[in-house]
């Protein structure tokens, strides 16, 4: 179990697959400058058992659990750095989205997806628990996706998104698009190697979201307030909802849209095209 977040252990059954774009018959390998270590590291910080059979711990558990946390989130930012440097050598601008479930990342995705590819290539890679219910429905696009499962997995990490890159193999000079686990805890935690990190929230969610699930908002380059078309309908407002996430990170850009009526997402693009939003 992540000692970080607790979820499932990715070497468990049910834990992390990457599904590739071919379903999985296929896996690509290129030329990471990063070096692949497939295989598993132990941590021996928990105590060790004897040949009578009972485990003996010599730290409190509370200093060791921060420890592996520690240690976790230590490799990770390393492998993310690796990732970043290889995305930045072959001018691939990536953006990891980030929200709870049913805030409208895949809707926005599909259409983001139609709407850019004319004039860059785009790729995705779909973050689930389960199912491959997105990554249909982005491949149905014509657009590149690989599905990283994570079973009892919360999040999407640097060395997941490693392997989906191998799988993936995105083109120089293109966009690529990290749909997350609906989460709004565990990501912010986990670096994947990213230009930009976008928080998604739907006007059907309520607008003290940011204060609610502030670290998740701080980390965020970009805040896309979703389902505008959905305002007269529901007690939300944007201004009081903006007010809140700058509460929490005073520089972050704000953009209210509509994935359904297309409304704001020509700032959502020009957003894109700045690489990160400045």
């Amino acid at each position: 179990m992540c000692a970080t977040c607790g979820c499932g252990k990715v070497d468990e059954p049910g834990g992390t697959r990457i599904t590739a774009p071919d379903d999985g018959a296929q896996r690509h390998e290129h030329d990471h400058e990063h070096g692949h270590r497939h295989g598993h590291s132990h941590d021996h910080e928990h105590g060790h058992v004897h040949e009578h059979g009972h485990t003996h711990d010599h730290a409190p558990v509370a200093t060791e659990t921060v420890t592996l946390e520690q240690k976790i989130l230590d490799k990770n930012d390393r492998l993310a750095a690796e990732n970043r440097a290889w995305l930045t050598a072959r001018g691939i601008r990536s953006f990891n989205l980030m929200s709870s479930p049913g805030s409208g990342k895949t809707t926005l995705l599909e259409r983001t997806v139609r709407d850019l590819q004319a004039s860059s290539p785009v790729s995705v890679i779909e973050g689930d628990q389960e199912t491959l219910l997105d990554a249909d429905r982005i491949r149905s696009t014509g657009c590149a996706v690989v599905q990283v499962n994570t079973g009892s997995g919360c999040h999407l990490d640097a060395e997941m998104m490693r392997g989906a890159l191998d799988a993936l193999s995105p083109v120089n000079d293109s966009l690529m698009f990290v749909e997350n686990v609906g989460n709004l805890v565990c990501p912010a935690l986990f670096d994947l190697g990213e230009q930009g990190k976008v928080v998604l929230i739907s006007v059907t969610e309520g607008d003290d979201k940011p204060l609610k699930y502030p670290h998740i908002f701080a980390v965020a380059d970009l805040v896309i307030v979703n389902k505008t078309d959905l305002l007269p309908y529901v007690d939300f407002d944007t201004e009081v909802c903006e007010r809140n996430a700058r509460s929490v990170n005073p520089g972050v850009r704000v953009i209210n849209l509509s994935a359904t009526s297309g409304e704001g997402l020509e700032e959502w693009y020009r957003w894109v095209a700045e690489g990160s939003g400045g």
